[in-house]
């Protein structure tokens, strides 16, 4: 599997940190809490558990899924999991999630509101960054600010942020268009909303010139070759049992996009650890880690989502009986034996178990190829064509594959050809998108957080309707990338982010959920299992305690922390 990377085109559209190729098929409704080949799974985190106590020392090489060709001017950066990965060991965030599935203060001591519209950020004291530099408030508004108006992704994200104000050194406030309650977690925000110096924000080489307050420095980096970083000897945060944070002292991180070429370099030891998602690899994995060569961390918990993306502004999908029919036509259980080894699990709708919205059963299609041509027949009927387009996928050999057997199902099953365009690279497939040159396309995202943390990718704010109109106008949300303008959607988003009560929300989450299953939007395929593997010598992949005492975050999909990385004897 690919996870897209930067974009070269349209630059101004820094979009692309959360988007990824899914090798996934079209959707129909699955259960929760078993795979589509039938084997029980735990939703949760499954693995090797740490052995020991934590030593200082040692040296580990880490494996990418991908590089970052932009760089790290965080403000301006496309961060995939790859870059998101090295960012943690570079950059804190404010507020970090923990087990518990709720926000807490990270760079911050706390983040308050008496009635969700004006915030209160309060620093923590005598936190430097790796020039230095004391971190202030005035430092972290001048981020902030570059995020909100800087980054077109956050320009959305942001947009109901009226005013920035430093109060004293260590004190903001943060200002609002209306009550939102799920403002902390966008100070994460997959902790792609790391906290820079002014030095780096100021440097004309701010993609590479990197200064954060994390556990780790810059020392160098190749694009495509590897990224080195030292330990921060001046980090200021301790464990649990007081010991200065990070154990390691030195990370290298390595790219190798071709999943199996990375599983490979970990057999041989070339890695010390590495992350994936590729269910093949994973299997592989699981028979290195059973036999003692490796051991692993694996879990589904916050995970993200495999779906088809469809181009509602245009035919075929800017039908509904068009939907319907590939929805109905892709068998999902015998997609997920053979491009998934069976081990995912099918998922019902964007928000996965554990988070607020999820429905075991949304109502989404079942694979039914009677209801399919009835579909077919009606989208001809409507339009006097026969259905049919072309399914966008990255040009990877894996991902590749995956394409080829949807093409064959819905040839097998309905009779109905498709074309297949696979795109050079990550990057040229964002564009893709962001263009809408598309009319399906393999994508994945949407990891689990707040379901609020969503609201960018759907939200449209020019469509009041109370039902659809089919003249309504496209949807004024550059980042709603299939185009479509759901007033249900939109309103039940509105209601949620300005309400308190935590039932009312997570109501309105669920309606979102099954609109989407109800009107097709997207085609939801399987929820996906990240995972770590490693030297046998390897622990401490989830992190160390959060700094206010709660346990580590146990999703993976957005990568995981470095600064709680120790070796068995302090040697990797």
């Amino acid at each position: 599997m690919k996870r897209i990377g930067r974009s070269r085109g349209l630059r101004a559209f820094a979009l692309a940190a959360a988007f990824l190729t899914f090798a996934a098929a079209c959707g129909s409704s699955g259960s929760s809490g078993k795979s589509s080949g039938g084997t029980p799974t735990t939703l949760g985190v499954t693995g090797t558990k740490d052995e020991g106590t934590p030593v200082p020392g040692g040296e580990l090489t880490y494996g990418l899924e991908a590089d970052t060709s932009g760089g790290w001017c965080l403000y301006k950066a496309q961060l995939a999991i790859g870059g998101i990965q090295v960012a943690r060991a570079i950059y804190d965030t404010l507020t970090e999630p923990g087990e518990d599935g709720k926000i807490h203060p990270m760079l911050a001591e706390s983040v308050d509101s008496t009635d969700k519209k004006t915030w209160t950020i309060k620093l923590r004291p005598n936190i430097k960054f790796h020039d230095g530099s004391p971190l202030t408030a005035a430092v972290v508004k001048e981020n902030l600010d570059h995020y909100r108006k800087d980054n077109q992704l956050f320009v959305f994200v942001f947009a109901d942020v009226v005013s920035i104000d430093v109060v004293d050194d260590l004190t903001l406030t943060v200002s609002l268009k209306r009550p939102w309650t799920a403002f902390p977690w966008h100070l994460w925000s997959s902790s792609r909303l790391g906290i820079m110096s002014k030095a780096q924000m100021d440097s004309p080489d701010c993609n590479t010139d990197l200064i954060g307050t994390g556990p780790f420095k810059k020392v160098s980096w190749k694009y495509n070759d590897k990224f080195v970083a030292e330990k921060n000897a001046t980090y200021w945060r301790k464990d649990a049992d007081g010991k200065a944070l990070p154990y390691l002292d030195k990370i290298t991180f390595v790219p190798q996009e071709d999943s199996s070429k990375r599983t490979a370099a970990l057999e041989a030891g070339d890695f010390t650890a590495a992350h994936t998602s590729e269910p093949n690899s994973i299997v592989k994995l699981r028979g290195d880690a059973k036999s003692g060569k490796l051991k692993g961390v694996e879990s589904d918990k916050f995970t993200e989502l495999g779906y088809v993306m469809l181009n509602a502004t245009k035919e075929p999908f800017n039908h509904k009986s068009a939907r319907e029919a590939v929805a109905y036509g892709i068998d999902r259980d015998a997609y997920n034996k053979v491009r998934n080894a069976g081990i995912l699990t099918n998922a019902s709708g964007p928000f996965a178990p554990g988070n607020d919205g999820y429905v075991e059963d949304t109502g989404m299609p079942k694979f039914n190829p009677t209801k399919a041509k009835d579909a077919m027949a009606k989208y001809k009927q409507e339009t006097g064509k026969d259905l049919t387009f072309t399914l966008s996928h990255t040009a990877d050999p894996n991902t590749t594959q995956d394409a080829v057997v949807v093409q064959q199902m819905l040839k097998q099953n309905l009779g109905l050809s498709i074309g297949l365009n696979p795109v050079k690279d990550q990057s040229t497939l964002i564009n893709v998108a962001i263009g809408k040159q598309f009319d399906a396309t393999l994508w994945r995202n949407h990891p689990g957080a707040d379901p609020d943390t969503q609201y960018v990718w759907w939200h449209c704010s020019n469509g009041a309707s109370a039902v659809l109109d089919p003249n309504s106008p496209a949807c004024d949300n550059l980042v709603n990338f299939a185009g479509f303008n759901d007033p249900v959607i939109n309103k039940a988003f509105d209601d949620a982010r300005s309400s308190t009560d935590d039932a009312e929300r997570t109501k309105l989450y669920e309606d979102i959920n099954k609109r989407f299953a109800s009107e097709l939007w997207n085609l939801w395929s399987q929820w996906s299992l990240w995972t770590v593997y490693s030297n046998p010598k390897v622990n401490g992949v989830l992190g160390p305690e959060l700094v206010d005492g709660g346990k580590p975050f146990p999703g993976l999909a957005t990568g995981h922390p470095v600064s709680g990385l120790w070796c068995t004897g302090g040697k990797c």
